[in-house]
């Protein structure tokens, strides 16, 4: 197998998440992960970033320069884990998986609680509107500046920190628990919009009728600064380990033809590509 080709043969399988009572808990060694041959990855279902298939393939950007990465660290099998985004944090510091690929924002306080790679992607921000935006929105801050509007979250997304510093009003933000949910709080009216990255926002309108990408998008301005996300793999704290012989990989498979076109594949543009390289993960930390 040549380096970083993809796994010849990947085991996908369902894990069902069960809180672990009252017991310390430790995320699995390198050395164990490569003895058993096997390593658990999370993704939280969203595409383009980290999704599995009704035909049990993990696709999207995590999830295959992860294979590549398991390929070169000799990891010959995945079991892939699927949750809600709010519990990959959770489910990192309960040992229940020992990475996430879902692209998660690189992010002070996500800092404070479970370990990051450096950046795989970078990706901006979009809304999903109802067909033919009869609410005329176009930016997030619209949902400080006209309070009658209501814009959908989903729960530990960090579209939730943005609409706070944007001054939109709690009594604005509806919360869903996962993306498949964002087309129908749309559709129906439960909300006027969804707040979402732009990718995720485009491909939940290329999936389902009475919804569309909000045209003429305003990215917005948070502490004075547009706002851009860069998504790493994420480990459980204590766990530099496993943390670095990624992050050793990553950074030479990101030096190949292989990498950008896993993105472009996923409707990453170039502007992404050339984005994931602006920021380290020391300095997304240290943000203030």
């Amino acid at each position: 197998m040549t380096m970083f080709g993809k796994t010849a043969l990947t085991t996908i399988s369902a894990i069902a998440l069960s809180a672990l009572a009252g017991t310390a808990v430790s995320a699995a060694t390198l050395a164990e992960i490569q003895a058993a041959g096997t390593i658990r990855i999370a993704v939280a279902n969203e595409i383009p970033y980290g999704y599995v298939d009704p035909s049990g393939t993990a696709l999207g950007a995590g999830p295959d320069v992860a294979k590549a990465l398991m390929d070169e660290l000799g990891v010959e099998n995945i079991e892939w884990v699927t949750t809600n985004f709010s519990s990959l944090i959770p489910g990192l510091q309960a040992d229940r998986f020992d990475m996430v690929a879902a692209e998660m924002a690189i992010l002070p306080d996500r800092c404070g609680q479970v370990l990051f790679s450096e950046p795989n992607t970078s990706y901006g921000e979009g809304l999903l509107v109802a067909e033919g935006n009869p609410k005329d929105i176009h930016a997030y801050s619209d949902f400080a500046d006209k309070p009658d509007l209501k814009v959908a979250i989903m729960a530990g997304a960090d579209q939730l920190e943005m609409m706070q510093k944007l001054g939109v009003a709690e009594a604005n933000l509806v919360t869903i628990a996962s993306n498949a949910d964002a087309i129908s709080t749309v559709s129906t009216g439960r909300a006027d919009a969804y707040a979402a990255t732009s990718l995720t926002a485009s491909g939940l309108a290329s999936q389902g009728k009475g919804v569309e990408v909000a045209a003429r998008f305003s990215d917005p301005v948070v502490d004075g600064e547009p706002v851009r996300s860069w998504g790493g793999f994420t480990f459980a704290s204590g766990n530099e380990e496993l943390r670095d012989a990624v992050n050793d990989a990553l950074g030479a498979f990101k030096q190949t033809p292989e990498w950008a076109e896993v993105l472009t594949g996923y409707g990453f543009t170039q502007a992404d590509v050339d984005g994931s390289a602006e920021r380290t993960t020391a300095e997304l930390c240290a943000a203030k």
